[in-house]
């Protein structure tokens, strides 16, 4: 049996949907049968939706009954390496052969990860995981195609969305990608003791993001260039948490030290999943970007 956790989240749904897209059997781990169920996982044919808290090791067992493999995904908390930790504890008390973690490497290249709180404690969680003694994978993705929605409502109202980024690069990678990774990782087994990176296939600026944008929705789409100070005010005025939009700031001061960034498709090919450039991402999200259908 096969588990995956943080069910509900951006990551962890789309690889149980793809799981229900191969038709293959899935246990997935939520916190909340009702709202896991209101998120639609509930109507996904051969997934089995399991309650459960991956920091007590009590409410697991369930859970965690018969899986040989384990993808761990948990919020990006100030609580992360203790969650994930506690539930690596879980899995190895009950006898899971295989953790995969769903961890992340920046693109940048010379990218200090110390520097950035959230891939600081992606390494600590990764080192406590090759220590126990289970097998172990980690799966590295960069940014996600998808953290552009978030800019959607300006960019459909305004034809134009404020970020902070200067001439930096990123190389982000479609969900859907890491998606058909994972479920042929999981899937298949192997890969223990190695860490797969992911990016998407190009190292773009926000001027080349704008760009795409517009090239899919047949709209101009411009992108402006804030200061640090605003775009925290922006993030502030959005609702976003005082502590999450200082990790913000320690990311974003990172990437801009380091403005170039590499494109790593190994894990793309060894899986045999073709890239999805940024402009049929957009393309696939036109409506929400002001374009049409």
């Amino acid at each position: 049996m096969i588990l995956v956790t943080g069910a509900t989240g951006l990551n962890g749904k789309a690889i149980v949907r793809e799981f229900a897209r191969q038709k293959h059997v899935v246990r997935a781990l939520v916190r909340d049968l009702n709202r896991a169920s209101a998120s639609g996982l509930g109507d996904l044919a051969g997934v089995d939706l399991v309650e459960g808290d991956m920091r007590r090791a009590e409410t697991l067992g369930a859970a965690l009954d018969g899986v040989d493999r384990v993808l761990m995904i948990s919020t990006a908390g100030d609580d992360m390496t203790e969650t994930q930790c506690r539930f690596i504890d879980a899995c190895r008390t009950a006898g899971v052969g295989h953790v995969v973690k769903f961890s992340g490497r920046e693109s940048n290249i010379g990218y200090d990860a110390t520097k950035f709180r959230f891939t600081r404690m992606h390494e600590e969680v990764e080192r406590y995981l090759e220590a126990v003694g289970m097998a172990w994978t980690h799966l590295r993705p960069s940014q996600f195609m998808q953290v552009y929605l978030r800019d959607a409502p300006t960019i459909a109202a305004e034809g134009a969305f404020y970020l902070a980024l200067g001439e930096t690069e990123l190389s982000p990678v479609d969900v859907e990608d890491i998606a058909k990774v994972a479920f042929r990782l999981l899937r298949d087994g192997g890969h223990a003791g190695e860490s797969l990176d992911m990016t998407g296939p190009e190292a773009l600026t926000m001027t080349d993001i704008a760009a795409r944008i517009s090239q899919a929705t047949g709209k101009p789409v411009r992108y402006v260039d804030v200061s640090p100070e605003q775009r925290r005010r922006n993030l502030l005025a959005a609702g976003i948490p005082a502590s999450f939009a200082d990790a913000l700031d320690e990311q974003l001061a990172e990437r801009r030290r380091r403005p170039k960034s590499r494109v790593h498709l190994a894990t793309h090919e060894m899986f045999g999943v073709k890239p999805t450039p940024f402009v049929e991402f957009a393309r696939r999200h036109a409506t929400a970007f002001g374009g049409g259908a």
